[in-house]
């Protein structure tokens, strides 16, 4: 289901994979992929002019193939090295596109589009490490992406937990994270909402597969009884 908001189109595929278009003509994917997950199963659209790629358990070339125009930029985090990943072979330099990596906390001016990224990661001490203690996401190893298209700034915090940073984010479209265990699960999600106070929430990073299998409609309710419109791409 496509949603509609504003001047810009909205699509979901599962993961972290969205797909947001401006009425203009620019087309942002967030995170393509990987593969393994199936949400571009079918699809070869090959219609993005920017690719963003938060961090390396999202990064896939083949993803990122399907879903690039020969011309695209592709915007990935600095910490990704394709020879930490087991499933992949290939640099993201070595790609047939332009790319560029970026921090944590760095904001741009890409033609008609504005960029900003933020930090991304799970608190040591708070509930979504592994067995042995650890966050599945390290601070450094990842980012969150804003873009505004359209007048219409869209905010993907990226694989983390909700974040006092995130309280200075001013966003008309939230993208959180709900699936827990590895990201903020749909409560902090929802309470990011109510903070961030943005035109329409719609979730993601949810249901792909088991460790990230939640209640979505719980999250709409409570989405809704804060006073924060939302919606669900399913």
């Amino acid at each position: 289901m496509t949603v509609r908001f504003d001047a810009v189109t909205v699509d979901w595929f599962g993961l972290a994979t969205v797909r947001l278009a401006g009425r203009t003509g620019a087309v942002i994917y967030t995170d393509p992929g990987p593969e393994r997950y199936g949400v571009l199963d079918g699809l070869e659209p090959r219609d993005g002019d920017l690719i963003l790629v938060s961090h390396a358990d999202h990064y896939d070339p083949d993803s990122i193939r399907r879903v690039a125009r020969d011309d695209a930029l592709v915007v990935v985090h600095e910490s990704i090295d394709a020879s930490e990943i087991d499933r992949v072979d290939e640099r993201p330099e070595d790609l047939p596109f332009e790319v560029e990596r970026v921090r944590a906390d760095e904001s741009f001016v890409l033609g008609p589009l504005d960029l900003f990224t933020t930090p991304a990661y799970n608190d040591p001490d708070g509930p979504h490490t592994d067995a042995d203690g650890e966050p599945y996401h390290p601070e450094g190893k990842g980012c969150g992406f804003g873009v505004t298209v359209d007048g219409i700034t869209a905010f993907w915090p990226g694989d983390t937990d909700a974040l006092p940073l995130h309280d200075d984010v001013a966003a008309d479209l939230l993208l959180p994270p709900i699936g827990g265990t590895f990201t903020m699960d749909r409560r902090e999600a929802a309470r990011l909402a109510e903070r961030l106070d943005p035109d329409l929430v719609l979730p993601v990073h949810y249901d792909t597969f088991e460790a990230i299998e939640i209640d979505s409609e719980a999250f709409v309710v409570d989405v809704a009884r804060r006073g924060v419109p939302v919606v669900l791409d399913e």
